[in-house]
């Protein structure tokens, strides 16, 4: 059974995407607080770089990587604070390269392998009132798109989703007349990519809509 990395596996999509996913693959989830009853995870902390390295560091010959975790903040870029523009950047960016350079340390460039992100229809839209949020979604588009590039020819894909709002528990409730993004689809898309019949694709930047 082929190994997957998984962050942000915790959460409302998180827990949608792994319960799909472990009837295939073995998921070992990074988690920072609890670990759900029945799953295989390593305690680590994505905004410390020697937290991911040194879990990292224990998973042995990973296929791939579904980086699910990030964060959401709102605000025009005038009404943005320092605090909230830092967070953001460590929550979508920064730890995305840490998470992505450090699963790239361990997996084998010689045979096929699968780097999948999340990020957000936002980086299409560019809506004014998230700008910190869509500025570091973007900067993980164009980090999707550089690390397949320097992968081309490895058999190692990348590629991210670019889900408008999603379905969860909290948004539904919070928007009960809103068109959502099924977690389904999302596990739907993200299951193809890891399989062989997605072997071709790569740099790609997906966007979900809802339905």
């Amino acid at each position: 059974m082929k190994t997957l990395i998984v962050t942000g596996g915790t959460g409302g999509l998180g827990e949608t995407v792994v319960r799909r996913l472990a009837r295939t693959y073995r998921c070992i989830l990074l988690y920072h607080s609890t670990l759900p009853e029945q799953a295989e995870g390593i305690k680590a902390d994505l905004n410390d770089e020697g937290s991911i390295r040194a879990a990292i560091e224990q998973i042995d010959d990973p296929y791939g990587l579904v980086h699910l975790a990030g964060g959401y903040a709102g605000g025009s870029v005038s009404e943005t604070a320092t605090e909230t523009w830092q967070k953001m950047i460590g929550l979508n960016l920064t730890s995305s390269f840490l998470v992505v350079r450090e699963t790239l340390a361990r997996m084998k460039r010689d045979r096929p392998g699968r780097i999948i992100a999340i990020s957000s229809e936002a980086t299409m839209t560019k809506p004014a009132s998230a700008a910190a949020y869509t500025i570091s979604k973007t900067g993980l588009n164009t980090l999707i798109e550089l690390s397949a590039a320097e992968l081309a020819g490895t058999g190692i894909t990348v590629n991210a989703l670019l889900p408008g709002s999603l379905e969860t528990p909290a948004m539904r409730k919070a928007m009960p007349d809103a068109k959502l993004v099924s977690l389904d689809r999302v596990a739907d898309t993200v299951e193809f990519l890891l399989s062989d019949g997605a072997a071709s694709i790569t740099g790609a930047l997906i966007p979900l809509k809802a339905s």
